[in-house]
């Protein structure tokens, strides 16, 4: 009889790759993942998913490769399954990686949501998105308010970006900013949290989830789940919450796994729908409709609010910081704070021409973007590049739109105007109204 283990390598980006090994891999003496295969994520590829997370059929801990790689690890390692593990990724180019799986010799898995997701003792309700971008932390910054109660305590659980020090960040809880600062968080990580502490939320987030889940339910009456990109929830919800975006018609079924979001959920949310000709929300919620139709649907609106009015723009030369990912994985070309620029009548500056090394690669990366400045910092190197850049192009005003506090994280002297969204409801009853409804009927 054979012992070889099926050797497996894991495609993700340091997010729904490291949960899909520990709920199905980590323990699996049949198995032997080989590797992780990483893209999106800069810094990744080089170094290891420890051994103290792996578990003990992996000593060494387990290698974090490019994904270039694959081919030839699939021929030294004789590779016999690739497993997908990404999120808000066109469904052509799922198939893109299965082909290079299959030319290879490989399987090509997809694990699915009852082998993932974590059974919580508390209620759960999830709040996912069909693409990056459509609004979903604003949304659960609403639903954090309008479900809490005296006798319930609600804490926000985000979606991974185990992008530092893993064993540091098995467990992760964050109630105001400075835990951000002492746990050394990204920019973009930042941008996730600190929304929901400045609301006096607490957020739990990590590598190891059942961990992450054991400390959340220990303070919690209510789990919200905040979900990253488009992705799949990691615990079980008793309601799930899918936002579609007003701005971006004819996306409802084109990325994986927005679109298994979208057919799994008991409310559709038609977001931005205060900004898009009323034909084109109502397309978009045909679109829903046509996906799942026992869900019900509903408009909210994405209002943009600034802490200084618009007529302090009028004329005046201003860099616009949009927040990375909507623009970067959700594939916009501006976000909330280029439209309020544009509507106060300020001039706004290209970053182009200022952008210092390696951002300066963020528009051949991403060739759609426009005339905005992502928030990138997963690194020190990219964190200065940032503000060597905001320095060069010396606007008279700087319209900060991503979540972050800028000015403080970077020691900018130049003056900004933060720009937030927030979640309004267009129809009645409103999201909470129906959250509750679904809870009522759901846990007895």
């Amino acid at each position: 009889m054979s012992t070889r283990r099926t050797t497996t390598v894991i495609l993700g980006a340091g997010g729904r790759d490291y949960h899909v090994f520990n709920m199905v891999f980590r323990d699996d003496p049949t198995s032997e993942v080989v590797a992780f295969a990483a893209a999106q994520i800069p810094g990744l590829a080089g170094r290891r998913y420890p051994a103290a997370l792996a578990g003990p059929l992996y000593p060494e801990g387990i290698p974090i490769v490019g994904e270039g790689e694959l081919e030839a690890l699939a021929r030294t390692r004789k590779v016999d399954r690739v497993v997908f593990a990404y999120s808000d990724v066109a469904h052509v180019e799922v198939m893109h990686a299965a082909s290079r799986a299959l030319a290879a010799g490989a399987d090509f898995w997809l694990v699915g949501p009852d082998r993932t997701m974590l059974e919580a003792r508390r209620p759960v309700v999830a709040v996912t998105a069909i693409r990056t971008g459509c609004g979903k932390s604003q949304t659960t910054r609403h639903l954090a308010k309008a479900l809490a109660r005296p006798d319930r305590r609600v804490v926000v659980v985000r979606h991974p970006m185990a992008y530092g020090d893993l064993v540091a960040q098995r467990v992760q809880r964050f109630a105001a900013l400075v835990d951000l600062d002492r746990a050394g968080c990204t920019i973009e990580e930042r941008e996730e949290f600190e929304a929901h502490l400045e609301a006096g939320s607490v957020v739990f987030a990590g590598v190891d989830y059942a961990a992450v889940l054991a400390a959340a339910e220990a303070e919690a009456d209510l789990l919200l789940w905040d979900g990253g990109n488009n992705d799949l929830p990691f615990f079980r919800p008793d309601v799930l919450v899918c936002l579609f975006d007003a701005l971006r018609p004819g996306q409802a079924s084109l990325f994986h796994p927005g679109e298994a979001c979208a057919r799994s959920a008991d409310l559709l949310v038609v977001s931005k729908a205060d900004s898009a000709p009323a034909g084109q929300v109502e397309s978009i919620a045909a679109e829903a409709r046509a996906l799942n139709a026992r869900a019900e649907i509903l408009r909210a609106a994405s209002r943009i609010e600034a802490d200084r009015p618009a007529t302090d723009l009028a004329g005046r030369r201003v860099l616009v910081l949009e927040d990375g990912p909507t623009l970067t994985h959700g594939g916009l070309p501006h976000g909330a704070g280029f439209a309020f620029a544009r509507s106060a009548g300020a001039v706004i500056l290209d970053p182009r021409p200022f952008a210092r090394p390696p951002l300066d690669r963020l528009w051949h990366d991403h060739p759609h973007l426009g005339s905005v400045l992502p928030a990138v910092g997963y690194d020190v190197a990219q964190r200065a590049a940032l503000r060597a850049t905001i320095e060069a192009a010396a606007p008279d005003l700087l319209v900060v739109a991503t979540p972050i506090d800028a000015a403080r994280l970077l020691g900018l002297s130049i003056p900004c105007v933060r720009v937030r969204t927030v979640y309004r409801d267009l129809d009645t009853p409103g999201l909470a109204d129906r959250v509750e409804a679904l809870l009522a009927r759901r846990i007895r």
